[in-house]
This record gives structure tokens, sequence and C-alpha cells, in this order.
């Protein structure tokens, strides 16, 4: 075997290996650049939740109600904020015209009442909500932006979110990250 055929193997080595660090440096990358869809819509860590939130086909009602509240800016701003947004789906299950008054100019303090108890500070995953809940002894509270607090349960690995009325929302799409928070999607209107 000449020097020439003995580099041939080394320098495949050396090629593959190579190759191996960088695709393995890649695959955390591409992990990372994967974002959750909600609504039909990718979901982008990089955005803020107001940004994510307008491209979702699931939330139009809620990014109509936040627009009618002006709290455009404020959800845009640097938070961080925990959002649990309801559905389209979970807006319908309200009496009929309910939503059509909300945001009417004349309802705007109300609206922005029941939008900002789905707005907690800072950042809770679903791992942080449930830590809460079993901290609690099975519940606990978190305090809205809005100032009326929330219970958190959980059922199984499911979270539930309990309202002062009693009404339960069950998280059906848990940790989409922003670069102001976190959203976690809810099947049902929270109200104060």
């Amino acid at each position: 075997m000449t020097n020439a055929h003995a580099r041939r193997p080394m320098a495949s080595t050396i090629a593959a290996v190579a190759l191996a660090f960088s695709m393995g440096a890649a695959f955390p990358v591409a992990a990372l650049a994967k974002n959750p869809m909600v609504g039909g819509a990718p979901m982008y860590a990089s955005k803020n939740i107001v940004e994510n939130a307008v491209n979702s086909k699931d939330h139009t009602t809620l990014v109509a109600a936040v627009k009618a509240a002006g709290l455009v800016d404020t959800l845009a701003s640097a938070g961080p904020f925990t959002v649990f947004a309801p559905t389209n789906a979970a807006f319908a299950k309200l009496p009929a015209g309910t939503v059509e008054t909300l945001v009417k100019p004349e309802n705007k303090a109300t609206l922005t009442s029941i939008l900002t108890y789905h707005v907690v500070p800072g950042t809770l995953t679903a791992k942080d909500l449930m830590k809460i809940a079993k901290d609690g002894g099975g519940e606990g509270q978190i305090k809205t932006v809005q100032g009326t607090p929330l219970v958190v349960q959980t059922k199984g690995k499911a979270v539930y979110l309990t309202d002062t009325k009693g009404n339960t929302a069950k998280v059906t799409i848990a940790n989409v990250m922003q670069s102001n928070g976190v959203i976690h999607v809810i099947n049902s209107v929270l109200q104060p």
C-alpha cells in the first residue's frame, strides 16, 4: 500500500467525522427552529404574542377583541406575559351576541377586564403551572393582570384553569413560546 492509499482512508475518516460533527451541530438548531402550529400557522419564538396571534386562524376573535380593548401595544411590549388564549370555538360557547356586545366602544372596560384576566405577569410554562397545582395540594392560584386570581389544577398531564364563576378551561396547546412570554391555548373563555 502506498502513502497515497494510506492517506485516502484517513482523509475519508476526517471528512466523515467533520460531516458528523457538522450534522450533529445542525440537528439541535433544526430542533429549535421547529415552531408549533396554532390555527394552521407556525408560531415563532422570535416573534411577540401579537405578531404570532394574528396569524392563527383559531384566534381571530381574540385578536379582534384585543384590538377593540386597545391592548395590542401592551401585548407587543417586552413583558414577559403568560397568555391563556381562548380559541374562536371558546368564544362561540358564550351566549349569542356576547362578543358583539363586548367589542362595542362603550363596553371597552368590561372587555379589557375579561382579556386581562387571561394574562399573568411573567413566563409560566405548563411545568410551572403543574408545580403550582402540586405545591397547593392539587390546586393553586395565579394572580392575573386584571387582579383576580385563577385556580390552576391538573388531571393527569392536563392543565385546567377555573375562574371566579366556576367555569373551567383546559389548556389544549401548551408552551407556545414567544419573544415576550408564552401562550397556552385554552378551550373556554374565563370570566373574572
